[in-house]
């Protein structure tokens, strides 16, 4: 399974964002960009995620970062939990699952001790130019902004 690096120019990606408007990863080029991938909308682990970066945004977005976040979702429910979780950045639907197997989010993972398919959690942080600096797999959704704090420097 593919596993991106730090140092490596992240896949290039056009997807529907929640309103069906396409989203290319050449649209953040220029700023830092967070491309976080989740299981499923409408999740309540999910759900926490996308709340806490939409919480976070301000303090993202004052140190240059744009977030997207990335699922196998249908634009529909996409729509959906963008605004009943009132989201303030995009969430692109990847149905066919052909960006999430470039980024090596997709595949084997653990699940309650059983080995199965599915979308592993996963965020990347990329500088302006498209370049990875930062490829965390198989994250949790709770505490996943404190973390990424830490790993970014942006406490104060």
């Amino acid at each position: 399974m593919t596993h991106l690096q730090p140092g490596t120019a992240a896949p290039d990606f056009t997807l529907p964002d929640q309103s069906g408007n396409p989203v290319s990863l050449a649209d953040l080029r220029g700023r830092k960009a967070i491309v976080y991938f989740y299981p499923q909308a409408l999740t309540v682990a999910c759900k926490q995620q996308a709340c806490d970066f939409r919480d976070r945004l301000p303090d993202l977005s004052q140190h240059g970062y744009a977030v997207v976040g990335i699922s196998r979702d249908p634009i529909e429910r996409l729509a959906q939990a963008h605004e009943l979780d009132a989201l303030t950045f995009p969430l692109l639907s990847d149905e066919d699952l052909a960006v999430h197997r470039a980024w090596g989010t997709f595949g084997e993972k653990n699940s309650y001790g059983r080995v199965v398919l599915g979308v592993r959690r996963s965020t990347f942080v990329l500088d302006e130019q498209g370049v990875i600096t930062h490829a965390f797999y198989n994250t949790k959704a709770k505490g996943h902004l404190e973390m990424l704090d830490k790993r970014l420097a942006f406490s104060d």
